[in-house]
């Protein structure tokens, strides 16, 4: 006979779906903190590991930007040609290794600085680690490759420049930051072409040294260090090489004689719009409350700009404000593309909006909406091991203080409505901003 044993019932709380799961606060984000290692070469290894997936990134970061280039565009075009042949692999054996071993390799010269980057399997990284250290050290910068890049970038750019939002961005970096800035320098196509694979190699030795160089290794990487260490310790700068010098911050041009400035683009019906000026950088002591307020502004779907201009008005799709920071200079810039018939309408909504945010107190249920977004957005930026490096890369470069994200929580979490409101009277004037407008009406 069988005897049949029964478990007790287990009486589970019923749940009720009327009322939401309690929230909390968020008081803290934590970045891990990094193993630092000075490479005899000069180079500084930062390590953040995290073996919760078996992939790693290495990023080699080096002041070879356009603020350090002495031609036009010679930082672009060393950076991507790196990977174009070295001084055992043509271009072709550098690809289909990297594609072997389901890697990637890049490298992208921005405003200040360059970086290679390298994704890979942590298994595989000994078997790259020479390939991405002789790219590094010894690419040849063949010159069929070199010509065929230039007329492809040079063919992207007249594509990109036929488009009224970037001609609109072009124009508005260079009333902010002057033409002689690397910020605000446009993209020369005639001086672009004439480099040659001698320049390439001068900028080469001079801005690719290891001792301005900082290697970013996150992910599952614990087992790794040492050998990333060993092998790119023995990186050497190029006999007789000097150092490159980098230009000057990038000055406050002129005041420009009006605070509109139109930019024709032949054909166009829709218009671009850029409404901006200099904005603090981001060491300054109030940059907290000042990005709180930028996204009131137009930082995220429900923002003034948004509501007035494209759920109210129907002007635009989208319309958006950010602070752009670089190393040396940073900027508030208000971006969207209407219909050119919208276009003066448009800007006197912004104003509208800017003028708002001088004269009334936010309301409570308003301020607590976009912190609360703020820092939700803040975390869920932050969950990755990559993430995490991406955060830590920024702070050490942009030359912030080590606890500049803890106090950003915390300053966010207690700005008040009247702290707001000085700093919109401030720094968010109408007639502080500039205002380009490409095509429509412009054309």
């Amino acid at each position: 006979m069988r005897i049949r044993h029964y478990l007790p019932y287990t009486y589970l709380p019923v749940l009720n779906r009327l009322s939401p799961p309690p929230t909390h606060p968020l008081t803290n984000i934590a970045l891990p903190t990094p193993t630092v290692q000075r490479l005899p070469n000069g180079a500084r290894l930062h390590l953040l590991a995290n073996d919760a997936q078996p992939v790693l990134r290495l990023q080699v970061v080096l002041p070879a930007g356009k603020r350090q280039e002495p031609l036009p565009g010679l930082s672009q075009l060393t950076a991507r040609m790196l990977t174009e042949g070295t001084a055992t692999r043509t271009a072709r054996q550098v690809a289909d290794m990297v594609a072997f071993y389901g890697a990637s390799l890049d490298c992208e010269a921005g405003p200040d600085r360059a970086t290679l980057t390298l994704y890979c399997l942590a298994r595989h990284l000994p078997t790259l680690l020479p390939l991405v250290a002789e790219v590094l050290a010894a690419p040849t910068f063949p010159a069929e490759e070199m010509r065929q890049l230039q007329t492809r970038i040079s063919q992207n750019m007249r594509v990109e420049r036929q488009k009224i939002s970037y001609r609109a961005s072009e124009e508005m970096n260079r009333q902010l930051f002057g033409e002689d800035s690397a910020y605000g320098k446009p993209f020369d196509e005639a001086a672009f072409n004439q480099l040659t694979t001698d320049d390439l190699r001068a900028f080469h030795a001079a801005a690719y040294a290891p001792a301005g160089a900082e290697l970013f290794l996150s992910g599952d990487v614990l087992a790794h260090g040492p050998e990333v260490a060993a092998t790119l310790g023995q990186w050497q700068p190029v006999a007789g090489a000097a150092p490159v010098a980098p230009a000057p911050p990038a000055a406050a041009p002129a005041a420009a004689p009006a605070n509109v400035l139109t930019v024709p683009v032949e054909g166009s019906i829709q218009a671009s719009l850029r409404v901006g000026r200099r904005w603090p950088a981001l060491t300054e002591a109030q940059t907290p409350e000042l990005l709180l307020l930028v996204k009131i502004l137009g930082g995220y779907f429900g923002s003034r700009l948004m509501r007035n201009i494209r759920e109210d008005k129907g002007f635009t799709y989208g319309i958006q404000a950010s602070v752009v920071a670089r190393e040396r200079a940073a900027s508030l810039v208000i971006g969207t593309d209407v219909n050119g018939e919208s276009a003066a309408a448009t800007r006197r909504e912004i104003d509208f909006e800017l003028a708002r945010l001088q004269t009334e107190p936010l309301g409570d249920d308003e301020l607590e909406t976009v912190k609360n977004y703020t820092l939700g957005k803040l975390l869920g930026e932050t969950t990755t091991v990559f993430e995490q490096a991406d955060r830590y890369r920024y702070v050490l470069l942009q030359g912030l203080r080590p606890d500049y994200y803890t106090e950003l929580v915390r300053r966010t979490q207690a700005a008040t409505a009247e702290e707001l409101l000085t700093l919109a009277r401030t720094y968010l004037s109408p007639s502080d901003m500039l205002t380009i407008v490409a095509g429509g009406a412009a054309s």
